[in-house]
């Protein structure tokens, strides 16, 4: 369920704020994005997964409360990233 290291990189890479940045909000926000749509997909082919699909909940939950904590502190990145990935915020 987790990411491979090269797809690790390759997000980080793309929503870093610097070169050294792996931990900021955007990225971890970008990290958790990518492993709600590999859970998603894992749902689809186990439908019955319920212990998945309660890791899938906690993972939304955790991205939310970085988004709204990025939305008070930043709210510029915020859209930006929100635009950049797609989100329906």
């Amino acid at each position: 369920m987790s990411l491979d290291k090269s797809t690790k990189e390759e997000v980080t890479k793309k929503f870093q704020l610097h070169d050294k940045d792996t931990g900021s909000a955007d990225v971890q926000i970008a990290l958790l994005t990518e492993r709600i749509s590999d859970i998603q997909e894992h749902l689809k082919r186990s439908p019955k997964d319920h212990a998945t699909r309660l890791t899938l909940l906690k993972v939304v939950g955790h991205r939310r409360k970085l988004l709204s904590y990025l939305n008070s502190t930043d709210t510029h990145r915020y859209q930006q990233l929100v635009n950049k990935l797609g989100l329906r915020k």
